[in-house]
Parts: C-alpha cells; sequence; structure tokens
C-alpha cells in the first residue's frame, strides 16, 4: 500500500499547477468588443424632409393618375415635350437610382445569374402569352391586339428601378434585369411579334444599344462612382431621389398620354381593362412564382415590379416607326399609364409591408 500511495502522490500534485492556471485564465478580464457603429438618424430639417420624401414616395399612384388625367383633359399642356427630353428625364431617373448603389451591390447579383435568367423568362416569356390571351378574351381588334402583343414583348421600364427602390427591393437586381430586357430586346421583340403577329417588327439594333448606354448604363456608373467617391455628400442627397424619379415618371407619363389623348377616349373601356390586367396580372403571378422556389421577399418584390413594368414608351416609339395602323400605338399609351400605376401601386403596398427575410 506505501508502495501504491508513493506513486500516486506525484500525479496529484502533477495536477496542481493545471489547477492553478485554469484560476488564472479564469481571472483573466476579456475586455468587451466595442458595439458596431450604429448609423446617425438624420435629424433638424433633414429628418424632415426625409419625412417628406417617403410621404411624397408613398403617393406615386395618385400623381400618376394626375398626370395621366392631366394629359387626357389638357393633351396641351405635356403634349408638347419635345422627344429629344425624354432621354434626359429617363437619364435623371436611372442617375438618382444608381448614387443608392455600389460595386458590391452588382457583384452579388452576377453571382447569382439565374434570377437574371428567370426574369428574362417572365419578361418574353410569360408577358406577351398574356399580351395575346386577353386580347382574344375581351375580343380587341386586329390593330388593338397588336398593340397589345407589342407591350408584351418589349423590355422592362426603366421606372421598374424607381418602384423597387420605394418598395425596399433590390435595386442592383432589378437595374440589371432591366438592361439585361433592354438588350435583349433587339432580338427578342421582332421574334415575338414575328411568332404571334405574324408581322416583322424591324428594330434599329445599334439604335436601341446606344440608347441603353446613354439611358441606363452611363447615369446608373456615375451615379455609383459619385457613391463611392463621395458617400457623406451622397448621403445627405439621397433623400432627393426618390423625388426626382417621380417628377421625371410622371412627366413622361403625362406626355405620352397627351400625344394619344383622343384615341385613348375612343378606344373604350375593354383596352384599358386589357391594359390593367396585363401588368396586374404579371405582377402578381411573378411574385407568388418566386415564392415557392426559395426566393427571398426582396427578391420576389423585385421580380413582381419588374415582370409588371415594361417600357412602354419604346413600344409606343415601336408602333409609331413600324405599325401603319395609328390604332396599333393607343395601348402603348393606355399602357404606359397601367404599367406606371400598377408598379407605383405595388411598390407603396409592399413598402407597407414588413419583410420577414
Amino acid at each position: 500500500m506505501g508502495a501504491r500511495a508513493a506513486v500516486q502522490m506525484p500525479r496529484f500534485a502533477a495536477r496542481v499547477p493545471f489547477v492553478r492556471l485554469q484560476e488564472d485564465v479564469a481571472a483573466i478580464e476579456v475586455p468587451e468588443a466595442a458595439p458596431a457603429p450604429v448609423e446617425e438618424e438624420p435629424k433638424g430639417a433633414m429628418a424632415a424632409f426625409t419625412a417628406f420624401s417617403d410621404a411624397f414616395s408613398n403617393l406615386f399612384p395618385v400623381w400618376t393618375a394626375g398626370v395621366a388625367a392631366l394629359g387626357l383633359i389638357q393633351p396641351a399642356i405635356l403634349g408638347g415635350i419635345p422627344t429629344k427630353y425624354f432621354t434626359g428625364l429617363l437619364g435623371m431617373l436611372m442617375l438618382s437610382m444608381g448614387i443608392t448603389l455600389t460595386v458590391d451591390d452588382f457583384k452579388r447579383v452576377l453571382k447569382r445569374p439565374g434570377v437574371v435568367g428567370l426574369g428574362f423568362l417572365m419578361c418574353y416569356g410569360l408577358m406577351p402569352a398574356m399580351a395575346l390571351a386577353l386580347s382574344k378574351f375581351l375580343g380587341l381588334s386586329a390593330a388593338m391586339t397588336a398593340g397589345m402583343v407589342l407591350i408584351g414583348s418589349i423590355n422592362g421600364g426603366q421606372a421598374s428601378n424607381l418602384c423597387t427602390y420605394i418598395a425596399k427591393g433590390d435595386v442592383a437586381l432589378s437595374v440589371m434585369m432591366t438592361t439585361v430586357t433592354t438588350l435583349g430586346a433587339i432580338v427578342m421583340t421582332p421574334l415575338i411579334c414575328k411568332l404571334l403577329l405574324g408581322a416583322i417588327v424591324p428594330v434599329d439594333a445599334v439604335g436601341v444599344a446606344i440608347s441603353t448606354i446613354q439611358v441606363v448604363l452611363v447615369p446608373i456608373v456615375l451615379g455609383m462612382l459619385a457613391n463611392a467617391k463621395f458617400p457623406k455628400s451622397v448621403k445627405k442627397i439621397e433623400p432627393f431621389s426618390p423625388i426626382v424619379g417621380v417628377l421625371s415618371t410622371c412627366i413622361l407619363v403625362g406626355s405620352a398620354v397627351s400625344q394619344c389623348a383622343a384615341p385613348i377616349l375612343a378606344a373604350g373601356g375593354s383596352l384599358q381593362v386589357a391594359a390593367a390586367l396585363l401588368h396586374i396580372i404579371g405582377g402578381l403571378v411573378a411574385y407568388f412564382v418566386c415564392k415557392p422556389m426559395g426566393y427571398d421577399e426582396q427578391t420576389s418584390r423585385t421580380f413582381a415590379i419588374e415582370t409588371s413594368m415594361k417600357s412602354s414608351a419604346f413600344g409606343f416609339l415601336l408602333a409609331k416607326l413600324h405599325f401603319a395602323d395609328f390604332l396599333v400605338r393607343v395601348p402603348a399609351a393606355v399602357s404606359v399609364v397601367w404599367m406606371a400605376l400598377v408598379g407605383s401601386s405595388l411598390a407603396v403596398v409592399f413598402r407597407a409591408i414588413p419583410s420577414k427575410d
């Protein structure tokens, strides 16, 4: 027994330094991590203006309906805006969105090519088929049907980027989808029109590409550069961004309606219903298709707005240039209003609903 105890004693003693080491480590005070910097809330006049900007944006559908009504009642007020100013207004709209973006936003989107591809399919698959089906169901004339299919076959509208911003969606994804569908219009618009209408709609590929660069890419890049180089200054002017976008969109809507006021009034309710349902159903289908596929709320909102909102002004231009029948351009003028109304309404509703993601 004595020999066995002599062997055990050193083993017990060897544990003592280890126990003391544990006590010493436990006694060491670990400094608490510094709290993450909290973004400073706007104060004073800027806080008041930010609140005004939010309220003004939330009334986007009201402003859209107002300028559309003005265009119908007093077409001379907005109908005289030269076509060359449209580019400037659209560019201003895109610049107001560009200052809210960073390069990292686009890197994140490019890692998900399937998302952009699905948006392309919605734009050039779902919407043209729906336009033709609604026209047939509501008994529209051949010319009106051609105009509806033309609207369904064109690219996503630039105003969708503004509505995505208001809806707290993924603005970078929205801009990417708009750009991809705009470039795709060079091939897809004439191809779909030939397949569904039996008529070839010539598209100036070089002109569309140049316009895309001027109206979409350049303002977005300039806005992103300003955000990267002067973040503090951009942060101060960011509350102005939605106001500039809403005003630009409203002027474009009012001008397009003014140029076709008489034919719009003469077209009757069936065309109004067809145009409205095209944008409403398109947005709802896109939203509810995304949910079962596992996309988050922000992406689903973006899909709904991008699918619903078409570049109706571009469709109006194509109808003027490439269809002899004047009535073909009337659905585009009607669509300008419903596109803005539905898109802005979706944006306001989405903004009011907290995202669970």
